[in-house]
């Protein structure tokens, strides 16, 4: 029998059983050359990405009122220029280039980021929170089912730059000395969700490699319900940054 102050820990959960691609290394699962090719979409897509988000980091530093924010913005952009070229070394490292790797991203990335353009400083704190997330979710969903080489880079290079801790404090300081600034920060949210899942999907059906990777061609277990299954999980992962931005959904 136990003593009135005996606990009782419970037994961790197995862990879940990898199969399939995720099971392999680089070079096992490369020789199958849809999924190589699908790497190689998925690694330009993702350095095109950084080195936007690196562009556009040290763009709203020049919006920064202060220059604390600046600087905090700058390391932030810098940290997005390693992310690129890790993934830029990754690519020269797997035989390819990474400027072609690259290319195919460019117009729908530049589109989406021309159509969300902030008008203000706090826009694009909320763009660079709401609108990276959103990417963020997206590739790691896809990381779960790649070789245990491409995933552990791409899970490094999602980690967050310290951007999200900031443009919660800003964006909820904001609100809560102007009420009125929540309501318009909300819409230009909701527009930015909207945006980054079309530009998702344009991508993804543009790049045949890429969409067999996601509907069971390449990647383990996908299906056609469970990419529906995926942007759900996207969706609500937006909701709960809304609510820590101190924004309605």
């Amino acid at each position: 029998m136990e003593t009135p102050d005996e606990t009782i820990t419970p037994a961790p959960a197995p862990a879940p059983v990898v199969t399939g691609i995720a099971a392999r290394n680089w070079d096992a699962a490369a020789a199958d050359p849809r999924y190589r090719a699908a790497v190689v979409d998925l690694l330009g897509a993702l350095a095109y990405g950084e080195l936007a988000a690196f562009e556009r980091l040290a763009d709203d530093a020049k919006l920064a009122p202060t220059l604390e924010d600046k600087a905090e913005l700058a390391a932030m952009a810098a940290a997005e220029f390693h992310h690129f070229e890790r993934l830029r070394d990754r690519l020269t490292e797997i035989g390819e280039t990474a400027n072609l790797a690259m290319e195919p991203f460019g117009a729908a990335l530049d589109e989406f980021h021309r159509l969300t353009a902030p008008s203000d400083w706090l826009e694009g704190l909320v763009k660079a929170y709401v609108g990276d997330s959103i990417a963020s979710d997206f590739y790691r969903e896809v990381a779960a089912r790649l070789d245990s080489d491409t995933r552990t880079l791409v899970l490094a290079v999602l980690d967050d730059t310290g951007h999200a801790g900031f443009a919660i404090g800003k964006v909820r300081a904001a609100i809560e000395a102007e009420p009125r600034v929540g309501g318009r920060l909300a819409l230009w949210a909701r527009r930015l969700m909207g945006e980054a899942l079309s530009q998702a999907q344009r991508v993804v059906a543009d790049r045949d490699a890429l969409s067999t990777m996601l509907v069971g061609g390449v990647a383990d277990g996908f299906d056609l319900a469970e990419v529906g299954r995926m942007f759900s999980r996207i969706t609500e992962a937006h909701t709960k940054r809304m609510a820590a931005l101190g924004l309605a959904a």
